[in-house]
C-alpha cells in the first residue's frame, strides 16, 4: 500500500471515530430521557411559529440551551437552570444555536409571557429595548386604517405608534409569538441531571 492508501484509510477511520464519539454515543447515552410531565408537545399553532423562528433566522442570534455555571453565568443571567436532554423531548430538529447576539430564549415565555411586549418587539424591537441589534420584523405587521373583528392590535410607545391606523399581526406573527410564548422549561430536574417527571415549577428570575 502507498503513502495515499495509508492517508485516505486514516481519513476514514478519523471520521468514523468522531461519529461514533459525537452522534452514535450521545444518542444511545440519550435516547430513552423521556419527556418531563411539565413539558407538552408543541401545538399546531406554536409548531407553525416554530417554522417561522426557523425562517426569520432567529436561530443565528439566539441560543436555546442555557449552560451549567461551570462554563457560563447563564443563570445569574436569568436564563435559568442549564438544560437536558429531556427538555428537547419535542423538538425537531433541536434549535440550541451557537452564538448569542441576542439572550438565550431557552426560557423567554417564563421572563416575557406578554403577548403585547412580544409584538411590539418584534415590529420594532427598539420601540421597547434601547439600543438593542435586533432586526424589525414589520412585514410580520400590517397597518390599517381601523381594527376588525378578530384583529391583534401592536401597542407601541407614543413615538412608535404611525400617525394614522393601527399596526395589526398577522397569521405568521401571532404564531411565532406562541411559539415564543411556549419556551419556558422552568420545571423541576432530578440531582441526576434528568427532567423530574412532575409539573413543580422552578423560580426564575425575571428579566427582559
Amino acid at each position: 500500500m502507498n503513502k495515499i492508501s495509508y492517508t485516505l484509510i486514516g481519513a476514514f477511520l478519523t471520521l468514523l471515530l468522531s461519529g461514533a464519539t459525537l452522534i452514535l454515543a450521545p444518542y444511545f447515552q440519550f435516547k430513552d430521557s423521556p419527556a418531563p410531565a411539565a413539558l407538552k408537545p408543541y401545538s399546531a399553532w406554536e409548531d407553525l411559529g416554530r417554522r417561522s423562528y426557523v425562517s426569520n433566522g432567529c436561530v443565528y442570534c439566539h441560543s436555546q440551551q442555557p449552560r451549567d455555571p461551570s462554563f457560563a453565568p447563564d443563570g445569574i443571567r436569568g436564563w435559568g437552570r442549564p438544560s437536558v436532554p429531556a427538555d428537547y423531548a419535542y423538538d425537531t430538529p433541536h434549535l440550541l444555536g451557537t452564538m448569542r447576539t441576542g439572550p438565550d430564549l431557552f426560557n423567554i415565555g417564563q421572563r416575557q409571557p406578554s403577548e403585547d411586549w412580544h409584538h411590539a418587539h418584534l415590529y420594532q424591537p427598539r420601540s421597547l429595548v434601547k439600543g438593542s441589534t435586533m432586526p424589525s420584523y414589520p412585514y410580520l405587521y400590517k397597518l390599517q386604517k381601523a381594527l376588525r373583528p378578530g384583529d391583534v392590535k401592536v401597542t407601541l410607545p407614543p413615538e412608535y405608534e404611525p400617525k394614522e391606523g393601527v399596526v395589526v399581526a398577522t397569521d405568521e406573527a401571532i404564531a411565532l409569538v406562541a411559539y415564543l410564548k411556549a419556551l419556558n422549561h422552568t420545571y423541576a430536574i432530578t440531582s441526576t441531571g434528568r427532567a423530574a417527571q412532575s409539573a413543580t415549577p422552578v423560580n426564575a428570575t425575571s428579566v427582559k
